[in-house]
């Protein structure tokens, strides 16, 4: 199934000094949705941000919120980030005790759900969660930190995912978050994935944040 490709900006890689003013830039560019960072510094090294940010930042946009949360046993903390304007939680297959527990909570709270796959991790222990999930979201870096090298061997699963996907008939979104730019961009599009999540190439650099945009645009005929 042919799915539309979509942009998604990762504010881990923003100035969050103007946070607030770089989202609002973002609202003029015709991009899918806003992809927040939560790391916990146990799942992974780093520390970013708490529901309070986010629900500081969601007066700026109407665009949806998909939150990643990097996080050991997120169940604890998923309320906390719905009621802060999440219109998606991404949980990772990891991070959980009991996915499927895991899933039907943040169906019940009312909003998307989508699971998050580190690279070690192979495509077939999400096989029996597809049909209950609005994305899958393949990290083709290793996650904690922004600014890393694509690893390779992603597009071969990005390629069996869909193929599985296709033949189950499903409607999600396959994410791709890790190293995505100008060369990287449409060799996962072409390999299956219709969900670009895009830090430093669209936010982290010295070039205006429009221009970046239009440019993986222009390399995805989007």
């Amino acid at each position: 199934m042919s799915k539309d490709i979509k942009l998604a900006p990762s504010i881990l890689s923003a100035d969050f000094s103007s946070l607030g003013h770089q989202i609002t830039e973002l609202n003029k560019y015709d991009i899918d949705n806003i992809h927040i960072d939560v790391m916990d510094g146990h799942f992974v090294p780093n520390i970013t941000i708490g529901s309070v940010v986010v629900e500081s930042i969601r007066p700026f946009t109407n665009l949806p919120f998909h939150v990643h949360m990097m996080v050991n046993s997120p169940d604890k903390l998923i309320p906390d980030f719905v009621n802060a304007g999440s219109d998606r939680i991404i949980i990772h297959l990891e991070a959980c005790i009991d996915i499927r527990k895991s899933i039907f909570q943040i169906k019940e709270l009312g909003i998307e759900v989508g699971i998050a796959i580190n690279p070690a991790t192979s495509i077939d222990l999400i096989k029996p969660i597809l049909s209950d999930v609005d994305e899958i979201l393949i990290m083709s870096v290793n996650p904690g930190f922004g600014g890393q090298k694509f690893i390779p061997s992603s597009l071969e699963k990005i390629n069996k995912l869909r193929l599985e996907i296709d033949e189950l008939d499903l409607d999600i979104d396959i994410g791709v978050d890790g190293g995505i730019n100008l060369e990287t961009a449409p060799m996962v599009s072409q390999s299956g994935a219709n969900l670009l999540v895009a830090g430093s190439a669209i936010l982290g650099n010295d070039f205006p944040i429009k221009d970046n945009i239009m440019n993986i645009k222009a390399v995805l005929n989007y």
